[in-house]
């Protein structure tokens, strides 16, 4: 899966209003006019992952108690099919900001100093 330069701003800035508060960053957003990351620092990419990870393990609790109900014969299969659509979903943007985090990483450094 190829992250394009807007998708990967629009999902940062995303994932920063979904962390909120937390996150540091007034205004919700945490982008500026010019489509980069506001100058806020690593605190906030830092809050923006630890949210996104936390999110991501909820999610997958919650398919996991929804697929336990459901074999208990007290869950809905409708339940359990929407929470492993979520949690698939969450676990296949960690996946990805990974791989871009780790893409990046390399490229700096192969960069020549």
């Amino acid at each position: 899966m190829v992250i394009g330069k807007l998708d990967a701003v629009a999902a940062y800035g995303r994932a920063l209003g979904a962390v909120g508060p937390k996150s540091g960053v007034a205004g919700g957003t945490g982008l500026n006019p010019t489509g980069g990351a506001a100058p806020t620092g690593a605190a906030s990419f830092g809050s923006m992952v630890e949210g996104m990870v936390g999110e991501a393990a909820g999610t997958l609790r919650t398919a996991e108690a929804e697929s336990a109900k459901q074999v208990a014969g007290k869950g809905d299969l409708i339940d359990v099919v929407t929470a492993i659509g979520a949690a698939e979903t969450a676990l296949d943007t960690v996946v990805a900001v990974r791989d871009r985090v780790v893409s990046a990483y390399s490229e700096i450094m192969r960069m020549q100093v």
